[in-house]
Parts: structure tokens; C-alpha cells; sequence
């Protein structure tokens, strides 16, 4: 039923650890317990027919692409990493600038297009939530550096707190959020946007801009 030299047991695993899954996390996600699961891995069990369809469907896969991980796995061993020896120098005239009523933003090495990871500085001059307006949210997860100033952030699900120049966050994207000043006039911030989409850049200055013309 599965591939050559892979058990039931292996490809679970596999499907498991690639997840970044304890076996009792995934006991939980799939419905089967805990024992059973372990049992299954350590090749001294199998599931019935219904039970895989159920493990399988709980995890987002089909059957065929469950069972290909076989293939996969054993492809990805083989095949040599892939180099894209790409690089980017940031500095005069490798940026994209995009002022809004809230940021001005830097977005660093714009030479390299379909990049996965944005970096940028951003200039942080909104005081007030209030005058903000609705938190933004957007694909991906980000991390923020204070470099100058104080700010305040201000997270869908988190009470909002405060930051320092030397200190910085990491936070899901797709949470609303906010960077607000805190006693002072302006805050400057490092940024690295991120994302397994490769468009990500020109999302983001899309995204801008459009804060920017509803500004206006």
C-alpha cells in the first residue's frame, strides 16, 4: 500500500515531524489516541482503511498525496540543494519609498523581485489609535526593531505594549496590528516581513499605497 522500504508507520512520522507535531498534538488533531498513534509509528500497529481516510482528511491531504510522500521524500534526499545565488546591497536608490498618514516606509533591496522575505524601515509617526484607524493585517509573519524612539503596539488579540529603542517583536501578520509613538515625535523601526508567497514585496507596497491615496 505505501512505497517501497516506507511503512504506514514512517510516512506518519514523516507527515508528523514536517509538521512540527508532537504525537500527542497530532493525537489531538486527527481524533486517534495517543497510544494508538505511537504504536502505529513504531511499526507494531496499523490503522484500518477508515481510520487512515480519517487521519488523512484531519491533516489536509488526500489519500494520493499522503501516500506520495514515499516518492517525495525519497526525490528530496537525492536531488542537490538548490542555489540561487541571488543578492541585494541596500542603500541610495535600491528603495522603494511609500509615505502614508501613519508611516513612511523604506522598502530596502527593491532590486530583487519575488523575494519571500521584505526587509524595510519604517518612519513611525502616528500618535493616537484613534486617529489610526483599523488595525492592518496582511500575509505572512513579521518581526519589528526599535532603532529610534518608543513605540506602541497595539495587537487584535493582546493587550497593547510598549518598546524601546534595542528591543523588538515577533508577531503573525494576519493579526490585526498597529505601531503607534510613545512620547516622542517619531519612531524609526527595522522590519522583516515574511511569507511563503514570493509576491509578498509588491503586496505590501500595494498595500501602502492604498493606505496612503485613503489619506489623502
Amino acid at each position: 500500500m505505501v512505497g517501497e522500504n516506507r511503512t504506514l508507520g514512517s510516512l506518519i512520522r514523516i507527515l508528523r515531524q514536517e509538521r512540527g507535531w508532537t504525537l500527542r498534538q497530532m493525537s489531538e488533531r486527527v481524533g486517534i489516541p495517543l497510544s494508538t498513534l505511537a504504536k502505529v509509528e513504531a511499526d507494531k500497529l496499523s490503522l484500518t482503511y477508515d481510520k487512515l481516510q480519517q487521519l488523512t482528511s484531519r491533516v489536509g491531504l488526500s489519500m494520493a498525496e499522503f501516500l506520495a510522500q514515499a516518492d517525495h521524500t525519497s526525490s528530496a534526499k537525492s536531488a542537490p540543494p538548490l542555489v540561487t545565488a541571488r543578492r541585494s546591497v541596500s542603500g541610495t536608490g535600491n528603495s522603494v519609498f511609500v509615505s502614508t498618514p501613519n508611516y513612511d516606509y523604506e522598502y530596502l533591496c527593491a532590486d530583487l523581485r519575488q523575494k519571500r522575505m521584505v526587509p524595510l524601515l519604517t518612519r513611525i509617526r502616528a500618535h493616537d489609535i484613534e486617529e489610526f484607524g483599523k488595525l492592518v493585517f496582511h500575509k505572512g509573519e513579521e518581526f519589528i526593531y526599535v532603532l529610534e524612539g518608543t513605540i506602541e503596539v497595539h495587537l487584535q488579540f493582546y493587550t497593547s505594549l510598549v518598546l524601546t529603542a534595542g528591543q523588538g517583536i515577533y508577531l503573525d501578520s494576519t493579526m490585526g496590528h498597529a505601531y503607534l509613538t510613545k512620547d516622542c515625535d517619531s519612531a524609526l523601526v527595522l522590519g522583516i516581513c515574511s511569507s511563503e508567497d514570493d509576491n509578498l514585496a509588491s503586496e505590501l507596497i500595494t498595500l501602502a499605497e492604498s493606505e496612503a491615496t485613503q489619506g489623502t
